[in-house]
């Protein structure tokens, strides 16, 4: 009787150890899925790191719509980060330059990343940007202030439903990952 709860208790505990293994697998693979995923269906309006060309479209004068800047930083970055511009009517297919502004707030060099984001999420395939600090890395001296462009245009293909876009970024400090050379 013995061996057989023995026996009953290794099946048990091999059991609960595989599921163990499967849950830490679905977590270790859920971040790559996830990004899948948003690629797929347009969600989490992720704009990606990619510059586009500066072509020509025809311009809709014809319509209006509202775009709006929002600047964040991460909990541990000591900077100040601002649009000069908080919100602008625009016509699609029409190219515009806003400016951000972000500052240094310490006594050392920083190296700081601004990782992009639009909302609604499926209007980001409609953004194009032809300029933009986030898309690489930024070094700023002590206490040094940058004036930072970014150029863009909607596509006039835009769906008609949207009236109103968001144009956020977040900076991060990433001195401490940054190898230097």
């Amino acid at each position: 009787m013995n061996e057989q709860l023995q026996k009953k208790n290794k099946k048990l505990v091999t059991k609960l150890v595989l599921v163990v293994l499967a849950m830490f697998g679905f977590g270790y693979a859920l971040v790559p899925l996830y990004d899948v995923l948003c690629d797929i269906t347009g969600i989490n309006g992720k704009t990606g790191e990619q510059i586009s060309e500066e072509t020509q479209y025809q311009v809709d004068t014809s319509r209006d719509l509202t775009i709006e800047f929002v600047t964040s930083l991460n909990e541990s970055t000591p900077m100040i980060f601002y649009s000069v511009t908080k919100k602008m009517k625009i016509h699609p297919g029409k190219y515009y330059t806003v400016n951000f502004v972000a500052e240094n707030k310490t006594d050392k060099e920083m190296v700081a990343q601004a990782i992009p984001s639009v909302s609604p999420g499926l209007a980001a395939e409609y953004l194009k940007k032809t300029e933009c600090f986030c898309f690489s890395q930024q070094t700023f001296k002590p206490h040094e202030k940058k004036t930072m462009p970014v150029r863009f245009v909607i596509d006039p293909k835009l769906p008609e439903r949207y009236k109103t876009i968001t144009l956020a970024y977040t900076f991060f400090d990433n001195t401490d990952r940054t190898v230097k050379q």
